[in-house]
């Protein structure tokens, strides 16, 4: 019997490990090829930071690194307040149409994203004389997606939430604004800071709605680097992607110990 225990153990680890190299070996290569000193990613000629460097003195990656953190910055912020009080609102209050309205909430989660893009691409065709495309329609378009993933990580901060704290604050004279501001914005903080932080790392990493609702001197690094690899994909390209995903990973990393520290 223990014999049998040991030989599945075994196997569950060599299968652990193989699923383990087949999901992060790409990443690790692409990593390592980062620092060729070779502009042809198949033969290592030594190591190098000549690429990263390269980075900083290329204007139109500084424009995209520009724009990818404005966008990401002032739509993170918009989508938290507005996903914050929709997460709010839809777990104090019950209204007519309420089921509807938290269904419809995941829609933007669930569908592809290319249906989304041009779909948002349509609607500001209609309205191009007030939304021309460009940073505007960027950073509302990705207000739009974020939004759902801010009210889904809220709303899982709140399921914890004692309201009798609210109405211990009520009792002792504090008005509506006063209990949401100095008891329950406290509270779900960890929840909001961990959305934000999760609307960023969206907003940084997308590629295809952004494709569809950008415009002249809006684009940001994703598409930069979508327009770079189709002359192929050089070691500068690894770089430019080995930043953002450490970039992502930080982020990812805060958010997440934010959260358990949090949960506890």
């Amino acid at each position: 019997m223990m014999k049998q225990n040991k030989l599945t153990k075994s196997t569950f680890s060599i299968y652990a490990a193989f699923v383990y190299i087949i999901l992060y070996m790409p990443i690790v290569v692409l990593i390592i090829f980062s620092f060729n000193d070779s502009t042809i990613n198949a033969v290592w000629q030594g190591f190098t930071l000549k690429w990263y460097v390269g980075l900083f003195d290329n204007k139109e990656v500084l424009e995209a690194m520009w724009n990818t953190i404005v966008i990401g910055v002032i739509s993170s912020l918009i989508s938290t307040m507005i996903g914050t009080l929709a997460a709010v609102g839809m777990y104090k209050y019950n209204f007519k149409g309420k089921t509807v309205l938290d269904g419809m909430l995941y829609v933007p989660i669930i569908i592809p994203e290319i249906v989304m893009g041009i779909a948002l691409l349509m609607f500001f065709s209609q309205f191009k004389a007030i939304f021309p495309l460009g940073t505007l329609t960027l950073i509302l378009a990705h207000i739009t997606f974020s939004i759902s993933y801010v009210v889904v990580v809220v709303r899982a901060r709140l399921e914890g939430f004692d309201r009798s704290l609210e109405e211990a604050a009520m009792d002792l004279g504090a008005n509506q604004l006063e209990t949401f501001v100095k008891v329950t914005l406290p509270i779900i903080m960890p929840g909001i800071v961990a959305g934000a932080l999760l609307a960023f790392t969206l907003s940084v990493d997308d590629v295809i709605i952004s494709f569809f609702v950008s415009g002249p001197g809006s684009t940001t690094l994703p598409l930069k680097i979508f327009s770079m690899v189709r002359f192929g994909v050089t070691p500068e390209i690894n770089a430019l992607s080995t930043i953002m995903l450490v970039v992502t990973l930080t982020i990812a990393v805060l958010s997440e110990k934010i959260r358990m520290k949090f949960s506890k």
